[in-house]
């Protein structure tokens, strides 16, 4: 079977892979889509993403969606929730599984060994981390779950939204979602910045309100101030627009993993004016509200700019890497 593997830094490979024997209280997936994600792009470009660096080769991949071949779904459409919390840490037993010190998530290097991602013909995985695609949802639609999940938290992480002005720095597929999550949740105007024409149209597909140039001080959909700000961008510039936008008292959640090292930030704002500035780290229960919501909505369809197949792997993250052409791209491996 055809994996995406990657070995180093600007070393994609499409191997051949043995195929999985399931272990005990595991399934067997034949995976038909996966999405590439921007931490799969920085494990492609850089080697690592974050502080998270490759020590070995590693499948990619963990935005998959397929059939169930064993287990009590066999033969029915699923995705695959790519969190596999250890369940006894202090955060897991106070409901905040998403940030396990001791998880184990596909296709991630925060652990050595690595744990293999989704990106393969078949994987093997969790029973429990399967979840059946609802009535009338199609799998290529379905392949958003997980960065919609993504979304749906860091939206979450600020408290109620409905009826606020909320602004999202950066366009990218996983800012578009927010926007999405943002509008979903209530959100009376959602405004997005970015420096790209072609990711401000697709945030406006997903809802945006406004949509203004980030490199344009002069740009009238400015505004003066909002509500809630969510930096998806993972630039400190980003981060510097939610400080200087949000209102007093307000909350700014940081969402887009920013490089490795210090960053700096306008951290006398968040004294002075008592900003409120969290962090959103993944997703937990939202992964079965974003299966719920894909399925209600038909608008995220426009959301998935390519279908590619796998032996294709390398030009379609060079595609994904290209937001002036891109928003979500995902890898077919039913034409493997």
């Amino acid at each position: 079977m055809l994996g995406c593997v990657i070995h180093g830094q600007d070393d994609l490979r499409v191997e051949e892979l043995p195929s999985p024997v399931p272990g005990p209280g595991q399934v067997l997936v034949a995976v038909r889509y996966g999405g590439v994600c921007g931490s799969d792009l920085h494990y492609w470009r850089h080697g690592g993403v974050g502080d998270f660096r490759l020590a070995e080769p590693m499948v990619l991949g963990h935005e998959v969606v397929g059939t169930a071949l064993t287990g009590p779904f066999v033969g029915r459409a699923v995705a695959v929730h790519p969190a596999t919390p250890c369940g006894a840490c202090p955060e897991c037993r106070d409901g905040r599984r998403n940030v396990c010190r001791d998880t184990r998530y596909l296709g991630s290097a925060a652990r050595t060994p690595h744990v293999q991602g989704g990106f393969a013909a078949e994987i093997a995985v969790p029973a429990e981390q399967l979840r059946l695609l609802p009535e009338g949802l199609e799998p290529r639609r379905a392949a958003l779950t997980e960065p919609l999940a993504v979304a749906l938290h860091a939206v979450r992480r600020a408290g109620p939204v409905a009826g606020k002005h909320v602004l999202v720095t950066g366009a990218g597929p996983i800012g578009c979602l927010v926007v999405a999550a943002a509008r979903a949740a209530g959100a009376a105007h959602v405004t997005v910045t970015d420096l790209l024409p072609a990711a401000l149209e697709y945030a406006r597909t997903a809802g945006a309100g406004t949509a203004v140039r980030a490199d344009d001080p002069a740009d009238p959909g400015w505004p003066s101030e909002v509500d809630v700000a969510v930096e998806a961008s993972g630039v400190a510039a980003g981060l510097g627009t939610c400080l200087r936008l949000v209102r007093r008292g307000g909350v700014v959640v940081q969402l887009g993993m920013l490089p490795p090292g210090q960053s700096p930030f306008a951290g006398n704002l968040v004294v002075s004016r008592e900003i409120e500035l969290r962090g959103a780290f993944r997703f937990d229960t939202e992964f079965d509200d974003a299966l719920a919501l894909l399925a209600a909505e038909d608008a995220f369809d426009e959301l998935v700019s390519a279908v590619v197949p796998v032996r294709e792997a390398e030009s379609a993250f060079a595609l994904a890497a290209d937001r002036g052409r891109s928003c979500k791209v995902l890898l077919d491996f039913g034409t493997s």
